[in-house]
């Protein structure tokens, strides 16, 4: 692939958030492990975050051609993000592509986009709209994403989603020409998620994600308040106080472990025996790649994100999310040794192959080449 090394990229930040929230919530070597690949290809990359000056201190985790720009003035991120194009005009002006890393907050990009005259690239790590929808949020804020991403998509150069599901979705709703959208899954750090060899605990099955309601974790507990397993569930949400009282109360073996980093979280997948989703709907679930790329045999639900990823019985085991079918697959999966090795070798298999930040750099520099 042709070097763009007389290109500068730059990556507007979801709305709110900074490089501290991504070390807070056990996720900054995932998120800039693709950039930091990035940078060896282009001139510049430009970090523009919601951050304060603290954000600098994760300077040292970058390469050199990779500069943090922080919020400017204190003040509400709604508000900063209208004025974030007209703040950075000497960074901005040297911009050959705009990327956004969400959609929320676009609009951002879509105001330097037009001021700087350069391209845009709009990404969507879930389809916004579409979460909204299912979480029946109210019709005022329906119909204000719904404005927001159309407002988006048709100012952007190229569409980024990461589902086939999700694009079809855009191209539905918005009367969007497939020609402008483009899939590139969500990647793993396959060499730090695999398998290390250690020794599993019986019996032992492991939750990633949001303690939010579209995990449905509820279930998940009260499915294995009936079975001989330890449950460890790794993340943070509003949920988590009446998931624990909810555990205590069920009787369920179930250890809260927060948010850990990526390091910590790799050894605690390659303890367990299994990887369980039992979500109500996904988009393109990352914590649901590191397990199978830990070569774990994972069970998930039969919805939309998470069956695109998993064949049933081949690489992981699909159910019903209510918790009779949950704990009826965790049963499946524990009695049969043969199908955890099938499942395992052939997730940690998928990874590589359609997963891996090696691909999906290359689908990254093949879009920026296009475009420029």
């Amino acid at each position: 692939m042709e070097k763009l090394g007389d290109k500068t990229l730059a990556l507007f930040f979801t709305r709110g958030v900074s490089l501290q929230t991504w070390k807070d919530i056990g996720g900054i070597d995932r998120e800039i492990l693709l950039y930091k690949h990035l940078a060896k290809h282009f001139r510049s990359i430009f970090f523009f975050t919601y951050g304060d000056g603290n954000d600098l201190k994760y300077q040292n985790m970058l390469p050199q051609n990779i500069t943090i720009v922080p919020q400017k003035y204190r003040m509400p991120s709604s508000i900063y993000s209208f004025l974030l194009p007209f703040l950075f005009p000497k960074e901005l002006g040297k911009a050959d592509i705009i990327k956004t890393n969400q959609m929320h907050g676009s609009w951002a990009a879509v105001i330097a986009k037009h001021l700087y005259h350069t391209k845009l690239v709009v990404r969507c790590g879930y389809e916004w709209l579409d979460v909204i929808e299912k979480r029946e949020l109210a019709k005022w804020k329906l119909k204000l994403a719904y404005l927001l991403e159309a407002l988006s998509y048709k100012n952007a150069n190229r569409i980024v989603l990461t589902s086939q599901g999700d694009k079809e979705f855009v191209e539905d709703r918005f009367n969007i020409e497939s020609s402008k959208i483009q899939i590139i899954p969500n990647y793993i750090d396959s060499d730090r998620f695999k398998p290390d060899g250690r020794k599993k605990e019986k019996n032992r099955i492991i939750f990633v994600g949001k303690l939010e309601e579209q995990k449905n974790v509820f279930s998940l507990i009260e499915a294995v308040s009936t079975l001989p397993v330890k449950l460890i569930i790794v993340g943070n949400g509003s949920q988590r106080k009446e998931l624990e009282d909810f555990a205590v109360k069920k009787g369920a073996n179930v250890e809260f472990k927060g948010n850990i980093p990526q390091e910590i979280l790799a050894k605690e997948l390659n303890k367990s025996e299994i990887f369980i989703l039992p979500s109500l709907y996904e988009g393109h679930p990352k914590a649901l790649l590191e397990g199978m790329s830990c070569e774990l045999p994972c069970i998930g639900t039969d919805v939309g994100g998470i069956n695109n990823v998993i064949t049933h019985k081949q690489n992981g085991y699909l159910c019903k999310p209510n918790p009779q079918d949950i704990g009826k697959a965790i049963k499946d999966v524990l009695n049969d040794k043969q199908l955890q090795v099938i499942m395992g070798r052939n997730a940690r298999k998928e990874i590589l192959e359609n997963f891996s930040v090696e691909t999906i750099l290359e689908k990254e520099l093949q879009l920026y080449q296009e475009l420029l």
